[in-house]
């Protein structure tokens, strides 16, 4: 077969660890667990030239970054100074206007901003308890950082498998400062309610009296599927997280954006966090030039992951949640073992130089392994037709 070129996957081989985690502990175990394959993995990834999900080594290699950045320094204005300045105000305002906002502060990462707005909306409803997603990143992957450093409480909101509902928010059992959001909710395969459905989750958490936080880690994403603009959709929410860094290729960083007496709170609980740097220049810089070239290319990646995933769903053993995708991610479940997959994607990563998958998991169902595809600028040289043809390869090579 005349196959594109395919990639390595990361997936954990220690079985008895998966037996005890939660599926979505896999994206934490992943990274960590020191794996057999997993010099040779790195080294699969590093030496294709192609990409079927994901950044390609040069849109993460920090030195090509910052001499990129460097170009840019001067006509982007003075550095900042523990957060004032003109690159750091302009930025904010930038962002707060993209959002429809009263004001932002850009902070360094998100575990931060999302503590502060939950801290704040609680303060101000006199409550501790807050409501979201079983999946919810806070309770997931960040040790709770809500309860151990600022004595909340968390209502697990729905069942773990689907998206929160209206019925949901009205069948809690007592009353919450404040409901968290996931907007695409990354651990169901960058699912989206419908925008009716949004509007009526929203208008339950009001109804009892509660804020409403956006944790729009992956918003940029979801204007095409809402058909609306970004401001249209965060004018649903009292506060709104955006990330820079996971979609627009920023060295780190992020923005909390609400109204500007939520923000200068925020900007207070910023610096009782550690979280005001002498200066992030740097990453300023590289969330400027993540707005100015990658953000209007977003409809094309999400464009390009529906066309991805409508082939992908059209092979035999293959699911793809959602279907079809909504954002510029979603799911891909295998009826292959795990393993034979892992082995199969570092073959064709090495023989094709083409990377086609992150790591494999075992999902639910055992006999299942999944796969997060996430489209981004490198993947766009892939074109459907020839993921077809490399996930036909996959399939016949772990079969």
């Amino acid at each position: 077969m005349n196959a594109p070129r395919v990639l390595a996957s990361l997936g954990a081989r220690d079985t008895g660890n998966a037996q005890r985690c939660r599926p979505h502990d896999w994206l934490n175990l992943a990274a960590i667990l020191l794996r057999v394959d997993e010099k040779r993995a790195r080294e699969a990834w590093a030496a294709c030239e192609r990409f079927l999900t994901g950044f390609a080594p040069t849109e993460r290699d920090p030195h090509s970054t910052l001499l990129t950045l460097a170009e840019r320094a001067p006509a982007l204005g003075d550095a900042d100074r523990y957060g004032g300045g003109v690159l750091a105000e302009r930025l904010e305002a930038r962002v707060a206007g993209l959002l429809g906002k009263d004001a932002a502060v850009w902070m360094p990462s998100g575990t931060m901003a999302q503590q502060i707005a939950l801290r704040i909306h609680a303060r101000r409803t006199g409550g501790e308890l807050v409501a979201f997603h079983p999946l919810c990143h806070l309770d997931v992957h960040e040790e709770r950082g809500y309860e151990w450093l600022h004595g909340l409480r968390a209502s697990l909101l729905g069942h773990r498998d689907r998206l929160v509902t209206a019925k949901d928010v009205e069948e809690l059992g007592e009353p919450v400062a404040a409901l968290l959001l996931e907007l695409p909710q990354r651990d169901l395969g960058g699912r989206l309610p419908s925008w009716d459905d949004l509007v009526a989750i929203v208008d339950a958490a009001r109804a009892r009296g509660a804020a409403v936080h956006l944790d729009g880690a992956r918003l940029w994403q979801c204007a095409p599927f809402y058909e609306r603009g970004l401001a249209e959709i965060a004018a649903l929410f009292d506060t709104v997280y955006v990330s820079f860094y996971k979609d627009l290729r920023a060295l780190a960083g992020c923005m909390l954006a609400g109204p500007g007496d939520v923000i200068a709170e925020a900007r207070v609980w910023q610096i009782r966090h550690g979280g005001r740097m002498f200066t992030a220049y740097p990453f300023l810089l590289s969330a400027e030039s993540g707005l100015d070239e990658v953000l209007p290319r977003m409809p094309a990646y999400v464009s390009h992951t529906r066309a991805v995933g409508e082939v992908l769903a059209g092979l035999d053993d293959v699911s793809v949640v959602p279907s079809p995708p909504q954002a510029a991610m979603f799911h891909l479940h295998v009826r292959r073992d795990h393993e034979r997959l892992e082995e199969a994607s570092l073959e064709l990563a090495e023989e094709t130089k083409t990377w086609v998958a992150s790591f494999w998991r075992v999902g639910a169902d055992p006999a299942v392994a999944v796969t997060e595809i996430t489209i981004g600028e490198a993947n766009l040289a892939v074109m459907p037709g020839q993921a077809a043809e490399l996930y036909t390869e996959l399939l016949r090579r772990s079969a």
